[in-house]
């Protein structure tokens, strides 16, 4: 299933080598653009159903997708186990009910975070921060594609647990095996990888 999914994103144009600016404001030889999934609804169900047999063993109350790739994800992974699901707004209403937080909650809940990919783990604190302070728990995340520079160690500093489907040297192998890049740019990515994982941002 791992490797289809790999061999379905590459196929889809998901996977791009090039530069490109990540929200760290490195420049990065692989960019992985994990919108495109809501085209390919195989996909995206797919996508689900192994995301369900790495957060199978978890106990939670409530899923909850981060805005806004990860939401799709977290509707349909919410329909087919049955958990509620709510989500923070990156801002909060500025009428009706002013509400951040959206979904049927009591405070104490766990929640499962679910996220397309994680790079630092910087940009998952600022929502869990929301979560925690609508008194909801939050302990478990899990991701698509972990893109090996930091996020799980940063989460894990802070007690929380990454749980991962794929990381980026799976997807930089098969790419290379199937041709999609060469050895020299297989190589410079891994580098950036590589080097980028140790920095402090």
């Amino acid at each position: 299933m791992k490797q289809h999914i790999i061999d379905a994103l590459i196929d889809l144009g998901a996977v791009k080598f090039g530069a490109f600016t990540l929200k760290s404001g490195l420049i990065s030889p692989v960019y992985i653009d994990l919108r495109m999934i809501v085209g390919s609804p195989k996909l995206l169900s797919q996508i689900v159903l192994a995301m369900k047999s790495i957060t199978a063993s978890i106990g939670y109350d409530l899923v909850a997708g981060i805005p806004y790739t990860a939401l799709p994800m977290a509707t349909i992974y919410s329909q087919q186990c049955r958990v509620p699901m709510v989500y923070a707004r990156k801002e909060p209403k500025a009428y009706g009910t002013k509400q951040q937080i959206e979904g049927l909650y009591k405070k104490g809940m766990r929640v499962l975070i679910i996220d397309d990919l994680i790079t630092n783990g910087l940009s998952k604190f600022e929502t869990f921060v929301l979560f925690q302070q609508a008194g909801l728990r939050v302990k478990d995340v899990a991701v698509l594609i972990d893109r090996c520079q930091g996020g799980k160690q940063a989460l894990s500093e802070k007690g929380f647990r990454l749980h991962t489907l794929i990381n980026i040297y799976e997807i930089l192998d098969r790419s290379l095996e199937r041709h999609h890049i060469d050895q020299q740019l297989y190589q410079v990515s891994r580098d950036f990888i590589q080097q980028s994982g140790t920095l402090t941002y």
